[in-house]
């Protein structure tokens, strides 16, 4: 199964409400929010970092902040990196830019920054550059959970 299959089958288990999109490939936030015409601050970028001893976790943040490192590195107690392009895929499923917050081959440890749930819709891409899923961002927490990731919600951007 793939990401996208994985992510879509964890939202139809969980009887959760969300819309599928099928658009042209988006490889940035600011592209994703013209393509589905959605604000920005909307989006949510997960991305997947690697701590000083070769974990791998990801940090979720709304597409319109940047993640803050060194926030994520006190939490975690040491130095985070943005992973290796390769490495993702390899471990998650697919390809930096298209990386969702959960579904992936193996359940990462996550952050989410509170922002996210300060909305009333999310969207993010699907596994794929050319999908994305539009959902309550209360839906979201829920499906990383069931996902069997370990989940902290702190403040993770600058």
């Amino acid at each position: 199964m793939n990401v996208e299959e994985n992510l879509i089958s964890i939202l139809e288990r969980e009887d959760i409400d969300y819309e599928r999109t099928e658009h042209e490939p988006v490889y940035t936030s600011k592209q994703a929010s013209e393509v589905r015409g959605v604000p920005l601050d909307s989006g949510v970028k997960a991305m997947v970092l690697e701590r000083a001893d070769g974990e791998l976790l990801l940090g979720l943040v709304p597409a319109d902040h940047r993640i803050d490192l060194n926030r994520l590195g006190e939490a975690e107690g040491m130095e985070i990196e943005l992973a290796d392009p390769d490495e993702v895929v390899e471990v998650v499923g697919c390809e930096i830019g298209s990386v969702p917050p959960f579904g992936h081959r193996k359940p990462l440890k996550t952050y989410l920054d509170p922002n996210v749930l300060e909305k009333d819709r999310i969207n993010f891409n699907a596994g794929k550059h050319e999908v994305s899923v539009d959902l309550d961002p209360e839906d979201l927490v829920s499906c990383i959970e069931v996902s069997g990731a370990e989940l902290s919600i702190i403040e993770i951007t600058q």
